[in-house]
């Protein structure tokens, strides 16, 4: 099976691909679109300039496609990239999302390509624990939601973020995964990363009740357990 992989360099998308992979799937692109809308609600926007870095690390090639303004520009954008690969099928991170799930499924059938959505309807205080022990390393690149504050722009996942998250579904109704849009991930480590991604230099820019944290530098690193 020949897929290409919907990838914004988050936990959803990046494991969404290790699926298919450990299924023997033949990931050969990765799709990335950069919307013009910051506040999109149908695409990852924090650190898009790091997928070509988490590309080269997985040695796929990447394809990239910006997205105007608007469901309409974004649609477009969607159907470009998807006219843009020779496949069997795409592979989504959608969890939850009944507005992305639509969409992509509405446009990968205009151009004749099959979706697959390994994670759709997981149980995601399973997913939490899935993603950690894959051995994925995942900071937090925004928040926007009541109960997550500053302190969470960068913070990596661990057993205590997970047990944090599962605390604010109780109390606050946040989705674990994020899927209401209350946060969104970096991936800088993976089972299917050559090098990890080490983050020379970051932003944390709060504003209010949301925040983002930009990585204004970062470089490819040998693993740990690889030697130096």
């Amino acid at each position: 099976m020949r897929v290409a992989a919907l990838f914004s360099g988050g936990k959803d998308s990046t494991y969404a691909a290790y699926v298919a992979m450990q299924r023997g799937w033949d990931v050969t692109q990765l799709l990335s679109i950069i919307p013009e809308d910051r506040d999109s609600m149908l695409f990852h926007t924090p650190n898009l300039q790091l997928t070509p870095l988490q590309a080269e690390t997985m040695r796929i090639p990447l394809i990239r496609e910006t997205a105007a303004i608007g469901e309409d520009g974004e649609l477009d954008a969607l159907r470009r990239i998807f006219r843009r690969v020779d496949v069997d099928g795409v592979i989504v991170g959608a969890i939850a999302s009944d507005y992305q799930h639509t969409r992509v499924n509405r446009i990968a059938d205009e151009v004749g390509l099959r979706v697959f959505a390994p994670l759709w309807r997981r149980d995601p205080t399973q997913l939490v624990y899935d993603y950690l022990q894959a051995g994925f390393d995942i900071a937090f690149s925004s928040v926007s939601a009541e109960g997550l504050d500053a302190s969470w722009l960068g913070r990596r996942w661990d057993d205590h973020v997970i047990q944090d998250l599962l605390h604010l579904q109780k109390t606050r109704g946040v989705h674990p995964c994020g899927e209401g849009g209350e946060f969104e991930t970096l991936v800088l480590d993976a089972p299917p990363f050559e090098q990890s991604i080490e983050v020379v230099r970051a932003t944390p820019d709060w504003r209010g009740t949301a925040g983002v944290w930009r990585v204004d530098e970062a470089r490819l690193a040998p693993k740990p357990n690889r030697g130096s």
